[in-house]
């Protein structure tokens, strides 16, 4: 018999939505999966042959691409960051939407058309830099893991790259978004040899696709 499938889950709002997705195919988490005092970091599920560790959001592509994790998902804002080329990302799950987005202080006159250099606070240097140098300008990025608005509030940067959603977090920090680099969803990713070798793999992708699909149809 085929080892479990292991499935990389990010933390947070990622994780909320693509929980009632999993379980319509059959994939729920054990009990302690909810508990906050648990100290498990892999999990059993209500399907015998897949089992989660659950990582932070950035984590599940390195996890994946690596094959320490056979499946998993992850925003493309952290694919195309990454740039893998072990994973491969079949099915977009219509879950996690926002923009990845340049913000700063409302109050700041800058006309970015005029400058040659920026400081900004990222979480994914790589993907700033590209748009900048498009431009002719050099992005000197700071990488922060979080809080990014506190950047331009301390001195740290005056511009941000963040992921947005509502923009409530901006405006409530005096920030106003000046530029989308990319609109963001989640995807479902998967290991390019498990595709290939764990017999699991492609019946999971396969259901999980139609259930997306259907969905889609449904709306439409």
């Amino acid at each position: 018999m085929s080892k479990p499938l292991t499935l990389a889950l990010p933390k947070g709002r990622i994780l909320k939505e693509a929980l009632p997705l999993l379980a319509r195919a059959g994939i729920v988490p054990e009990a302690d999966f909810h508990d906050d005092a648990s100290r498990k970091l892999m999990f059993e599920t209500s399907r015998p042959d897949v089992r989660i560790i659950r990582v932070r959001s950035f984590d599940a592509a390195t996890f994946v691409a690596f094959g320490a994790a056979e499946i998993g998902i992850a925003g493309n804002d952290v694919l195309l960051e990454f740039a893998f080329p072990e994973i491969y990302a079949p099915v977009d799950l219509g879950i996690g939407h926002g923009r990845l987005s340049v913000a700063h202080p409302a109050a700041l006159a800058e006309d970015m058309a005029s400058l040659s250099a920026v400081r900004v606070a990222t979480k994914c240097p790589g993907l700033t830099r590209r748009p900048f140098a498009a431009r002719g300008i050099q992005a000197e990025c700071i990488k922060l893991n979080g809080a990014m608005e506190l950047a331009p509030l301390t001195g740290l940067a005056p511009r941000i790259v963040d992921l947005v959603s509502t923009g409530k977090t901006l405006a409530e920090n005096g920030l106003v978004e000046v530029e989308v680099i990319a609109a963001i969803s989640s995807r479902l990713i998967v290991n390019r040899a498990a595709w290939k070798t764990h017999a699991a793999v492609v019946p999971l992708v396969e259901l999980l696709r139609g259930l997306v699909e259907g969905d889609h149809a449904a709306a439409a």
